[in-house]
């Protein structure tokens, strides 16, 4: 058990990074309460159901009140007009913070709305599965990954160290960047993945020569790590494509230009050409597993121990 860094924790979105985040901080002792509140009256319900939080609201403004750390973890889409409904709900001192896959857009829309004496520190934390929603939670989801903070040039510095402390707790790596290098950065990493994953699942549902029960019924297994990409949620999803389209757009622009070489190699037999690209692209991979990103093991439908815990743990 940790030391008790908040009094007060409110998380706006109890989804499957808010819930988690819930259940990490519960577990690991590092707030005395947490309040919880959701757009829709069906998912309050079930955060009460499920226990994670010890107040649930019917409203944002609400969940705010008195609050030490704020957690927005909704859509980005949405962030601006819920800064401006809990802007003058938040208490001087409060940290605020968000989870959301793209961070210029956020600052830009969140900030405004914020009071002085708030302490605004974007966040992203570079984790989670195809799932969604309270139940698909668990607080072991953040251990050695990343959690990347954004804070403005003018952040309060013990501030950004007393959320830095909170994410570790949790069992993340942390780490501090401006907004427009990280929007770079996951533009690369995850974006453009995103957006390759579900145009493949989208092309192969349109074959007219292929049924959609064939590619099913014979999907390998690089099909079937596409899908599970592309079964992430269309909202959030969306806002992140807007919101990021100028890191996304140059991220394509360059994998275009890489897609034309190796289809120049294709068509002109050009084996060597084709081997020394596979056998770059293979050396990333060992990459990431060796610095313990993931398990060597391929994720063809392998399943998530924690995730099943949790889920028989509730």
């Amino acid at each position: 058990m940790s030391d008790i860094l908040f009094n007060r924790l409110a998380i706006i979105g109890p989804g499957l990074i808010g819930s988690s985040v819930m259940r990490g901080a519960k577990a690991q002792g590092l707030v005395k309460t947490v309040v919880a509140t959701a757009r829709s009256p069906e998912t309050r319900a079930r955060v009460k159901e499920l226990g994670i939080a010890d107040v649930v609201t019917d409203t944002n403004a609400d969940a705010v009140k008195d609050a030490d750390l704020v957690i927005v973890c909704i859509p980005v889409g949405a962030s601006g007009a819920v800064a401006k409904e809990i802007g003058p709900n938040l208490k001087p001192g409060c940290i605020v913070s968000d989870v959301g896959s793209v961070k210029g857009a956020v600052l830009r829309d969140m900030a405004p709305h914020l009071p002085k004496g708030v302490h605004f520190i974007p966040g992203h934390p570079v984790a989670g599965t195809e799932y969604s929603g309270p139940d698909a939670g668990f607080a072991e989801l953040f251990v050695n990954r990343w959690c990347i903070l954004t804070p403005p040039a003018d952040a309060d510095p013990e501030a950004v160290k007393k959320l830095t402390t909170f994410w570790q707790a949790l069992g993340a790596n942390v780490e501090c960047m401006p907004a427009d290098h990280h929007d770079l950065v996951l533009g690369i990493t995850s974006h453009l993945p995103h957006l390759i994953a579900y145009t493949i699942v989208g092309t192969a549902d349109e074959l007219s020569e292929v049924t959609r029960s064939e590619v099913l019924k014979f999907s390998a297994g690089g099909f079937r790590d596409f899908t599970r990409i592309a079964a992430s949620d269309p909202t959030m999803w969306r806002d992140i494509f807007i919101a990021n389209k100028d890191a996304v757009l140059e991220m394509l622009g360059r994998f275009n230009e890489d897609l034309s070489s190796l289809t120049r190699a294709m068509r002109s037999g050009d084996g060597d050409a084709l081997f020394k690209h596979f056998e770059r692209t293979r050396a990333i991979r060992k990459g990431i597993v060796d610095i313990g990103q993931d398990a060597a093991a391929p994720d063809f439908g392998r399943p998530h121990p924690h995730l099943e815990d949790s889920d028989k743990k509730n």
